[in-house]
């Protein structure tokens, strides 16, 4: 038997090496001068390429369509993507929130133990290879067809991935071929992907990092997403781990009616937050409140937070008064920006939407609509939170495709 797969990705590259280990004769083309260009960028050059959790655990880290791969997860788990590095020899480590890391920190280590395998399971890798359609008589997987010409097969796989970061080979080819065979392709959108925000009062905030701060995403007081962590202010808006997770719940939405609230002060109380300010303001009465301000907060943020509280950045901490204290306490709280939009998808880490699952077959990921057409990989319906997950997904779809083509 003889399987073609479209794309040598995470996805692709696992599913050829199933594939070719379950004793088909496997023949990768990569439209690229080299595999694995995305892998080479995840994780800022350092490759999270799992997240070390329970089935249960990781699965509630999905964010469109978890159930479909309920199956693809069970079955090759992040134990499994584990285990199968380490028995090719690539060391590992686990870092804070269970992510997964190559021990040399290098993305390149794992294509190189990927490209190893594939080697030794015999798989013919062709680069620079562009597949134009996929052929089929009578709904049944007949061939390929490349810029260099036909190529016939009993089934496909296609792992073309999806619409971000397009200079790494993500131009939506899978989609187009989906499309093409009859397949419904979900509206693509940006997902782990930076915010633009409204006016420019973030605009003296650029290349300022905060840690350890409460992040919310909310429609007047409803409350869309929350979560603690990281966030980075730039000259388009915010981005960081905190906001690049709040994109997967909100790409979907009019986000003209979001607002971002952020907490910088979360260990504290409103109470709390008061008598430390009492304190503070008692301790340097004779002072200004813009020369108390940098022991509470980064230099940075003090004239926004005071403009925003309506305080003059020249008033005598002695001559504050109970209102003032309030709305400063308000904005140390809840720091309020309206978003504009989200980022365009070639900045997003993953794309959003994809081709429908409903017509894939969640236990075998073969289409429901061609028979020996496969799916692995971004270029589905699936999408994910950051920290190894959506790798995990490629790997598992992957793994999941080629062990039944």
């Amino acid at each position: 038997m003889r399987t073609v797969v479209v794309g040598g990705g995470a996805s692709g590259m696992i599913s050829a090496y199933f594939a070719a280990r379950k004793g088909n004769e496997v023949i990768l083309l990569e439209k690229n001068e080299k595999l694995g260009k995305k892998i080479y960028i995840t994780g800022k050059g350092r490759c999270n390429l799992t997240n070390n959790s329970e089935v249960f655990d990781f699965l509630q880290n999905v964010t469109t369509n978890a159930k479909f791969l309920h199956s693809a997860i069970n079955s090759f788990t992040p134990k499994n993507t584990i285990d199968f590095f380490t028995s090719e020899g690539l060391k590992l480590k686990t870092e804070r929130g269970n992510r997964v890391f190559p021990e040399s920190d290098k993305s390149s280590d794992v294509i190189k133990t990927l490209e190893k395998a594939l080697l030794k399971m015999g798989v013919d890798v062709r680069l620079n290879t562009k597949v134009k359609r996929i052929i089929t008589k009578d709904s049944v997987i007949y061939g390929v067809v490349t810029e260099q010409g036909e190529i016939l097969c009993d089934s496909v796989i296609i792992c073309t991935g999806g619409l971000s970061y397009p200079l790494t080979g993500s131009t939506g080819d899978g989609f187009k071929f989906a499309k093409e065979l009859g397949h419904d392709v979900i509206p693509l959108k940006p997902s782990l992907v930076g915010l633009e925000l409204i006016g420019n009062d973030f605009s003296s905030l650029q290349g300022l990092s905060l840690k350890n701060i409460g992040y919310k995403v909310q429609n007047g007081d409803k409350v869309i997403f929350s979560d603690f962590g990281e966030m980075l202010f730039t000259h388009f808006g915010v981005s960081g781990p905190v906001v690049l997770s709040s994109s997967c719940m909100i790409n979907k939405m009019d986000v003209n009616n979001l607002s971002i609230v952020i907490d910088l002060k979360p260990a504290l109380n409103l109470d709390m937050l008061e008598k430390r300010l009492i304190r503070e303001f008692a301790k340097n009465n004779k002072k200004t409140i813009s020369n108390v301000m940098p022991s509470l907060l980064p230099k940075s943020l003090i004239t926004v937070i005071l403009k925003n509280s309506n305080i003059s950045q020249k008033k005598i901490c002695a001559e504050i008064t109970k209102e003032e204290r309030q709305r400063l306490i308000s904005s140390l709280k809840s720091l309020t920006f309206k978003i504009k939009a989200l980022r365009p998808i070639d900045e997003a880490i993953v794309t959003s939407g994809g081709v429908d699952v409903k017509q894939i077959n969640p236990k075998t990921m073969e289409s429901k609509i061609i028979k020996g057409l496969y799916f692995g990989g971004e270029v589905m319906d699936v999408d994910a939170f950051t920290g190894g997950f959506n790798l995990q997904i490629a790997f598992s779809t992957g793994f999941i495709a080629g062990n039944n083509c």
